[in-house]
């Protein structure tokens, strides 16, 4: 079975009530099993427009990232986020070579 991941690019207009946002997330994460593979760090954009923060979260499989987006714990979570930055976020199955 495939890995899963959130594919995030995230503005961030208000980075104290962001960090209130990661403290929060952070449960939730653990209890789905979620891995940062990519979390904020430079980025040199080649090819056309992005916000400037990119983060990627690795999850076992499509169900247990789609499950942990819909909790309620991470509903909580984002509630916090959405007023402090922009984001464009795709859940998306990873690929499984033989």
């Amino acid at each position: 079975m495939p890995k899963a991941y959130w594919i995030a690019h995230v503005t961030v207009d208000d980075p104290a009530a962001y960090e209130a946002y990661r403290q929060a997330n952070a449960a939730v994460f653990a209890r789905y099993g979620a891995r940062f593979l990519v979390r904020g760090g430079p980025q040199d954009v080649v090819e056309g427009q992005m916000r400037p923060r990119t983060v990627v979260i690795e999850f076992a499989d499509l169900e247990t990232a789609r499950a942990c987006y819909h909790s309620p714990e991470y509903r909580a979570a984002l509630a916090l986020r959405q007023p402090c930055s922009i984001a464009d976020l795709a859940i998306v199955e990873g690929w499984e070579t033989a």
